[in-house]
Parts: structure tokens; C-alpha cells; sequence
């Protein structure tokens, strides 16, 4: 099998993009409405996070803290994949290669964050010094923290919505 070079990516998910009722032109995302100054966060006019009502602090014991319980929860990649190349274009991203991207929950699923809502899915960057990876290290470190009884529901939702790079020593949480 050929190698696809990143130009041909850019050109075929620019394409992708059109197909699906977007403008892109020359690379440029057009239709741009969210800002990408507060990366590594989301623009929180565009993704302030949403919640499921399922999960809350008494209920913690037969949702987030089971295992496997957020596959029960999670959206088709049909769905976020979809969502995520809307949001490249309103997030103004020069970068359209959907592979560069996690649709990520900014309330993850983990911490009680809503499945499908567009509020709480957001196209997070795998580049740069916190990317996808990192915040999923904070995740699931929270999720340990408030599943042992160290740290309560709401407290990590609030980290995680207020700055996910600093929420695990604004908590105590190592």
C-alpha cells in the first residue's frame, strides 16, 4: 500500500470538509466562530461543558466508578467524527487533517461529563506541550481521586472546566 503524504491528507480532508456542506478555500477554514486563544482549552463561548444528569455524587458508586461503565455512555465514532470536522472549521483550524484532532469531552465521561452534547465535545489538538494525552492522564487521575471518596464530583468537574493543565494541584491530587 502507498504512503499518503500530508499534503494529499490536508487536500482530501479539505475536500471532505466541502463534501459535507463546508467552505474551505486554500486551506482556510472559512465560517470561523470559535477562538483557539485559549488552547489547551476549549473556547469556552463555543464548549463551556455540559453534564450528564445521570451522575452526580450518590450515584458515583453504580456509573463513573464502574468499570467500563463509560462504554455503556460513549458516542458512535460516527457522530464525533462528524461533530469533529464542523468544529475544525469553526475553530479556524489551518490543520483540517481530521487524525490531528481528538473529539474530545471537555467534562470527560469519566467525571460525569455529557455524552453527545456538543457543549462538552470539542476538537482537541494532539500537538503541542498539553495535548490529548496529557489532559487524559488528569482524567483519569481525578476519576481514581473521586471514586476513592479524596475528592467530591463537583470539585473535579470545576478543575477540569476551570483549567484541566492545573486542576490536579489545584486538588491536592497526585
Amino acid at each position: 500500500m502507498s504512503r499518503t503524504t500530508r499534503p494529499m491528507l490536508t487536500a482530501l480532508s479539505a475536500f471532505a470538509l466541502a463534501a459535507a456542506g463546508l467552505t474551505v478555500t486554500a486551506g482556510t477554514a472559512h465560517a470561523q466562530s470559535c477562538s483557539q486563544s485559549y488552547l489547551p482549552l476549549p473556547d469556552p463561548s463555543c464548549q463551556p461543558g455540559a453534564l450528564n444528569p445521570d451522575v452526580t455524587q450518590d450515584t458515583i458508586g453504580s456509573t463513573i466508578c464502574v468499570s467500563g461503565w463509560t462504554a455503556t455512555v460513549r458516542p458512535s465514532s460516527s457522530y464525533t467524527t462528524a461533530l469533529k470536522k464542523k468544529q475544525i472549521v469553526e475553530y479556524g483550524y489551518t490543520d483540517t487533517s481530521t487524525s490531528d484532532y481528538e473529539e474530545d469531552h471537555f467534562v470527560p465521561l469519566e467525571l460525569g461529563g455529557a455524552p453527545k452534547d456538543p457543549l462538552n465535545l470539542w476538537p482537541e489538538p494532539e500537538y503541542g506541550d498539553q495535548d490529548a494525552g496529557n489532559k487524559d492522564t488528569v482524567e483519569n487521575k481525578l476519576k481514581k481521586a473521586v471514586c476513592a471518596g479524596q475528592v467530591s464530583l463537583s470539585d473535579a468537574q470545576n478543575a477540569i472546566v476551570t483549567d484541566w493543565t492545573t486542576a490536579l494541584a489545584d486538588l491536592g491530587v497526585s
